[in-house]
């Protein structure tokens, strides 16, 4: 693989005049050594150059004049080096620590060498230090490449001998490039050194970009591209220099277009850069002044990232064994910058028109459709894509493949496509299906034409995330989007099927409107969230996906509930801390509480007030002040609750019912006031409710776990809270926005429910007798509250567990019902709370309380585990449960389950894997046969073949399930290594490794070795990184665990160590440990009672 040449790695440096001079030159063939000098150094053939070592006004010059020449002397007052000719590179500065600056070398004798410059810190005095080196080759190895070089003179001994000195840099460095005190810029220049002319993270607004024109190149044999892009922008503040983003990007060349009258001239610019901010700045010898437009060109060079972001290398293995290449593109956030130069910020808007060159035999795409191909060469073809609508540089894709597609259109005439390797093209057909569908709603749901003519749908077989939304050309990953109706489970369907919604809802949702930054994130993902569900459930009733929503809610309060949470709204700033904002807050707790404000105002007010939003804010940016501006401002024509829009903006209500004078008064729906409790400050509010005949106390605190009493945080929520009661099922409405308050109940009741259907982002605490009324209902007669009702109340109770309001008794008692459950949300419920309590007794050897418990869950879910049939039939939901419960019996070891599995895996095995399994008991069977290395070898031979892909992620759990450690270790190797196993898979590998018994060690081990290797491929703050920090140490509950996690981050570096999972993962061993603490002999004996 062809490697860019090395750059100057100081914090600010030129890249556009940078090329490499020969420095110290022996006779072949022993070799040379190089140093980065300025290519375009006017210096005449045969003359001098000068290079300055600066140490704060003192240091060395070593300077080549002619060919064979050295001197060494100390730095003039000029700054010159005894008189040679210069080119300087300056270090130190007013009002700042001496500093050296640093040079990169190599030896052209088998390139063996690559270090990085000089020391002689003994010269510099107190306060010097070095910014960064680079040695890629031993001391000792150093030394002996020297030792064999020919010297001719007393002054090529002298400099070897300071070269030699260099190798000392390492014992002292200094590698903080991500100081927050912004250090003058110190380049190579003509005229000495220039300042990098901005200060900040965040792009300023001096200048504007308004189309970009790009021509891409990628080379898929030696896995480079080069690409030119020409961008016109206009200028709000007068300025002499153009910031924009640029990231590993070798930039040859920089122009600065403009017009005087009727010409236009075209000037070269010098280019500064600041890697830390991932920032460039042209500087132009003229100023740029207010209201005039220029053109900024561009030529550069790259190599396609090894990584997932970015112009990315992607890999697959046809069915005769042949390994192809293919080039993406994943920009989302911050990675446009890699693939072209740009103002890589979402309110830097603008039109792109798109060329790729390309092979004949490969096919480009981008987010328009292509307008004509032109041939470059009987090698090369050129094809131009349609001006794009105005939008952000992170929603930008070309993808440059051997793809085959499958096309249909919608009513309206937009034209459909799914494109995908071609020996996978037969699974494309149930997207293409659900696509158009889902496209076909979102134009009438949201009242606006989908403004592109074409939207393809294109997986890509290496894909960190789930899937992308760039606009007219979403990406996916393999198993998001290829259906096999032959082989494909029923969660596989819902999972495609939800994915592809959530993306096409970010045509309007993010791409369409856009979050002004990154701290609004949740105004596009927790909205393409929230629709998933709105449009499924409408498209593809029979998914019954308002059965899950719920759930989402419940993954958003497990971290919610931590002090390490952050609100949907909040700050950011550097790309780590913007990768941090994908999480279950802005994706889950943003959908959960649009959810609620729609049951709180209507479906109509709510639907009405998007779609004034989409319209008014259209090609925009928006906060979230924007949106609730304008649900608050609309009132939907014919609303039977009588609502009117006021001479203030804001939309009122009568609300009519007898149970408090709250609602028979006339009620402002301020919803600004209302949404900035959920959004602007984080966790979520515990309502406790107290029954005294027939007044109801209420009153609500900020749930956090980590101790047994609420913390002191002021937080106050307006809580739309809901209720039904032993005496009627008409649900009642109360909008609690005091710390306490009381509503009257027509008459006295026996139980009381809060929180219908979870639709409410709250949990609620039942004091006095009202959990033992709520126990004896669910035992009694469970049917006569909701199946969504019985899960909130089953989440509940284990949660206030958490903070010492209920004792594990109390919940544990809840859980005997489940023994008459049968429906998916509280079965799954009960599983999840139950299954994680003796998860955590494994990683402490409590062996016989463990199996206790274990034998308690089988024996719970028994009865419906023995109906489980071995088959396809049923419900999406009876099928989604079937294969769970039974993956759980035979991990359980429940033998009729076990017997079973083995039974089928065997006669699979025997007709070499022809036989046609059952799909949603593919994966206990594969488990079951796992256990054996027999069976694990066969298991994984399948998993190769390229007939099984549909089929991989269930293997992959199977082979995680292995007691056999040297296998789990093999499995994680093969999965960084990403040849046989694919590297995007590895996250998930790792943690299901770290819930074996066997392979917890083995996975935390793998991830303190690897750390460097997995943040490099998966990028520092994603949520990647995120899931493997968490789901490797969240079942740790000793406080030796906790000491060897604290210890490790500790070790890293500030940005790692400061990471938000990292936080969450000591906060949740903390959590577990105070857990088993209290809990621990209160089970045992609750065991000893029940069982």
């Amino acid at each position: 693989m062809a490697r860019a040449a090395p750059a100057l790695t100081r914090p600010q440096t030129l890249r556009a005049n940078i090329g490499l001079a020969p420095l110290l030159a022996p006779p072949e063939p022993h070799g040379r050594l190089w140093v980065l000098q300025a290519l375009r150094a006017q210096h005449p053939a045969g003359s001098g150059f000068s290079l300055w070592l600066s140490f704060g006004g003192r240091g060395l010059c070593y300077c080549r004049v002619a060919q064979t020449a050295f001197l060494l002397g100390p730095v003039q007052e000029s700054g010159g080096c005894g008189g040679a000719p210069e080119q300087s590179l300056r270090g130190g500065g007013a009002g700042r620590a001496p500093e050296a600056f640093l040079l990169s070398l190599s030896l052209s004798k088998a390139q063996l060498m690559q270090a990085a410059a000089a020391r002689f810190l003994h010269l510099a005095g107190p306060g010097s230090r070095l910014s960064y080196v680079e040695i890629n080759i031993s001391k000792a190895r150093m030394a002996a490449l020297f030792s064999t070089l020919p010297f001719a003179d007393k002054s090529s001994l002298m400099m070897m001998m300071m070269t030699i000195s260099i190798l000392n840099v390492a014992v002292s460095v200094n590698n903080d490039h991500s100081s927050k005190n912004r250090e003058t810029a110190d380049v190579v220049s003509g005229n000495g050194s220039k300042p990098f002319p901005w200060d900040k993270m965040r792009l300023p607004k001096h200048v504007i970009p308004v189309h970009y024109d790009l021509l891409l190149h990628p080379n898929l044999t030696t896995l480079t591209f080069t690409g030119f892009a020409r961008i016109e922008i206009t200028v709000n503040q007068q300025t002499s220099s153009v910031i924009l983003h640029s990231k590993h990007l070798q930039i040859t060349r920089a122009a600065i277009q403009r017009r005087m009258g009727n010409s236009h001239t075209e000037e070269e610019v010098m280019v500064l850069e600041y890697p830390p901010f991932e920032q460039i700045a042209l500087l132009a010898a003229f100023p740029l002044h207010v209201g005039q437009n220029y053109t900024v060109s561009i030529e550069y060079s790259a190599n396609l990232s090894e990584s997932f972001h970015g112009f990315y290398k992607s890999t697959y293995r046809t069915q005769e064994g042949e390994v192809r290449v293919l080039a993406s593109t994943q920009f989302e956030p911050t990675a446009a910058r890699m693939a072209f130069p740009c103002f890589d910020e979402p309110s830097f808007k603008a039109r792109f028109s798109i060329k790729i060159r390309r092979e004949p035999k490969h096919l480009a795409l981008s987010n328009m459709p292509i307008v004509k191909s032109v041939s470059v060469a009987n090698w090369l073809v050129e094809d131009h894509f349609d001006v794009s609508v105005k939008m952000s540089t992170y929603l930008v894709a070309f993808i440059v493949s051997d793809f085959k597609s499958v096309s249909k259109m919608t009513t309206s005439g937009v034209k459909i496509s799914v494109y995908t390797v071609p020996d996978k093209i037969n699974q494309a057909d149930y997207a293409l299906d659900a696509a158009v569908k889902l496209l076909d709603f979102y134009e009438n749901y949201f009242s606006i034409p989908y403004p592109l003519p074409k939207q393809d749908l294109a997986a890509i077989p290496d894909f960190q995330s789930g899937a992308m939304e760039n606009w007219g050309l979403t990406t996916y990953r393999e198993s998001s989007l290829l259906y096999d109706p032959e082989k494909s489970s029923a969660s596989a369907k819902l999972w495609i099927t939800m994915i592809i919604a959530h993306e096409l809802a970010h045509q309007w949702f993010g791409n369409l409107v856009t979050m002004e930054w990154w701290n609004d994130l949740w105004l596009n993902e927790g909205f393409a969230k929230f629709m998933e569900y709105v449009s499924v459930s409408i498209t593809h009733p029979d998914l019954k996906v308002e059965d899950y929503f719920l759930g989402k809610c419940f993954d958003a309060m497990e971290v919610d509930a931590l002090n390490s949470s952050h609100p949907v709204s909040t700050p950011v700033e550097d790309p780590a801390q913007i990768q941090e904002m994908f999480d279950d807050v802005s994706y889950e707790k943003g959908a959960c509480i649009l959810n609620m404000l729609r049951d709180y105002l209507n479906a109509d007010v709510f639907k009405a007030g998007l779609v004034q939003y989409l319209r008014k804010y259209s090609y925009q940016n928006t906060k979230n002040e924007d949106l609730w501006n304008s649900l608050a401002h609309t009132c939907p024509a014919g609303d039977t609750q009588e609502s009117q829009l006021q001479g203030d903006g804001f939309c009122t209500r009568n609300q009519q019912t007898s149970s408090s004078a709250h609602w028979t008064r006339r009620e402002i729906l301020d919803v600004t006031t209302m949404m900035n409790t959920w959004t602007l400050q984080k966790g979520f509010p515990l309502v406790t409710v107290t029954v005294k005949g027939k007044t109801v106390h209420l009153h609500q605190e900020h749930y956090m776990k980590g101790s047994d009493s609420s913390p002191s945080t002021g937080y106050l929520w307006h809580v739309p809270l809901t209720y039904i009661t032993s005496k009627s099922d008409t649900v009642q409405r109360f909008l609690l926005t005091t710390k306490t308050d009381v509503l009257i109940l027509p008459e006295e009741v026996e139980w009381i429910k809060f929180n219908l259907g979870m639709n409410g982002y709250y949990i609620v605490h039942y004091e006095d007798d009202g959990w033992d009324a709520l126990i004896s209902l669910l035992k009694e007669n469970h049917t006569a509250i909701s199946s969504n009702d019985r899960a909130s109340l089953i989440n509940n109770v284990f949660q206030l567990v958490s903070i010492g309001k209920l004792s594990i008794s109390k919940a544990l008692d809840l859980s005997l019902y489940l023994k008459h459950e049968s429906q998916i949300m509280p079965v799954f419920q009960g599983m999840n709370e139950l299954i994680p309590m003796y998860k955590l007794m494994e990683k402490r050897d409590m062996d016989d309380v463990e199996n206790q418990l274990k034998g308690y869950i089988v024996n719970l879910f028994k009865d419906l585990i023995d109906k489980q049939s071995w088959n396809d039939e049923g419900s999406v939901s009876e099928r989604m449960l079937r294969s769970s419960l039974l993956l759980f019996a035979c991990a359980r070891k429940y033998q009729p389950c076990v017997d079973k599995a083995e039974e089928y895996f065997m006669k699979w095995k025997e007709s070499n894997g022809t036989l046609r399994l059952p799909n949603d008991v593919k994966t206990a069977v594969y488990a079951v046969g796992a256990q054996t290395i027999e069976g694990w070898d066969f298991l994984f031979s399948k998993y190769r073949l390229p007939w099984f892909n549909t089929e991989r992620n269930q293997i992959e759990v199977a082979l995680s399930i292995s007691r056999n450690k040297d296998k789990l270790q093999w499995m994680m190797d093969q999965s960084l290594l990403g040849d046989v196993v694919k590297t995007q898979d590895l996250p998930y590998i790792i943690v299901f490794v770290a819930k074996n018994p066997s392979g917890y060690h083995l996975a935390w081990k793998f991830l303190k070795e690897n750390w460097n290797k997995l943040v490099q491929k998966f990028e520092l703050g994603s949520a990647s990184i995120a899931h493997m920090v968490i789901g490797v140490t969240n079942q740790y509950s000793t406080r030796e665990q906790l000491a060897e996690v604290k210890e490790f981050f500790n070790s890293l570096d500030e940005k790692s160590s400061q990471l938000r999972c990292v936080q969450q993962a000591v906060e949740i061993i903390e959590e577990n440990i105070r857990w088993m603490d209290i809990n621990f002999e209160k089970i045992k004996i609750w065991l000893k009672n029940n069982m």
